[in-house]
């Protein structure tokens, strides 16, 4: 098992604060880095090597989720990454499916399913 370094990126403080609070006793988890936006997250990979989770938000200024996928597909070195599409909008399920992410969780996320998630991401990264 691997303690996870998690990259999480929402625009909305109180989803992230949410975020932390929920994660604060994962067992899986090693530290989680904030981003508002896609644009901030890609300059935190581009210095960050030992982000091993990314959980995005779709609906964001300056680089909304989708523009980051595509961003983050076009970047080798960074395919590895697991990403965990978290929304409040269920409809774009399909279309995060379909570029790669692990899981799509509809927002009030469960503590549970997230836990899962997580257990088997740091389980798979050893």
């Amino acid at each position: 098992m691997t303690k996870l370094n998690i990259l999480a990126i929402d625009d909305d403080i109180i989803s992230i604060k949410l975020l932390e609070l929920i994660l604060s006793d994962n067992l899986y988890i090693s530290s989680i880095t904030t981003a508002s936006d896609g644009l901030e997250a890609m300059e935190i990979l581009e210095r960050r090597f030992d982000i091993n989770l990314i959980l995005l938000d779709i609906y964001m200024p300056r680089l909304n989720g989708f523009e980051f996928l595509h961003n983050f597909k076009s970047r080798k070195y960074l395919q590895d990454i697991p990403i965990i599409v978290i929304s409040t909008d269920a409809t774009l399920r399909q279309r995060s499916m379909e570029l790669g992410v692990l899981a799509f969780l509809v927002k009030p996320i469960s503590k549970k399913m997230l836990g899962k998630l997580i257990k088997q991401v740091a389980n798979n990264s050893s």
